[in-house]
């Protein structure tokens, strides 16, 4: 018996050591501000896929001239992805349809942009769309920015 409550005690120990984990880390993420909930899928075809599958969650800043894209449920303090702004292409939006409606945030608008050849699409909220295209617009003179 008294096993048992040691076993369920560390358990139960260990889950709130790493819910405390994944606090700390958006915490420190989100530390130098400009950050945005932003979910990605990286690598689509150019007929827009419906049915939900390949979106991660994440939370995206700003970083100068790039934007880090973080995943959500991870422990790793670097980014999983970096756009840099004058390799970003917009090539269109769009709301969500079909099954993507429940793998998105309520108010997500998709944005489809080619990175480096790489055909990939963010949802965000208006806002952040309004910020996102406010940011890339802002570029340095000089570097040719395409938003459609």
């Amino acid at each position: 018996m008294v096993l048992a409550l040691t076993v369920c005690g560390v358990v139960v120990a260990l889950v709130v050591v790493g819910l405390f984990v994944f606090g700390l880390r958006r915490r420190l993420i989100q530390r130098s501000g400009g950050t945005f909930d932003c979910s990605l899928r990286w690598d689509v075809a150019e007929k827009p896929d419906t049915s939900g599958k390949g979106w991660s969650y994440g939370v995206a800043r700003y970083n100068g001239d790039r934007v880090e894209w973080f995943r959500v449920f991870s422990y790793a303090l670097r980014p999983r992805r970096t756009l840099e702004r004058a390799s970003i292409e917009v090539a269109g939006r769009r709301l969500p349809e079909g099954e993507e409606e429940l793998a998105l945030l309520s108010d997500a608008v998709i944005l489809t942009c080619l990175h480096r050849g790489t055909r990939l699409e963010l949802a965000m909220s208006e806002d952040a769309l309004t910020g996102f295209l406010a940011w890339l617009e802002a570029a340095p003179p000089g570097q040719r920015v395409n938003v459609a």
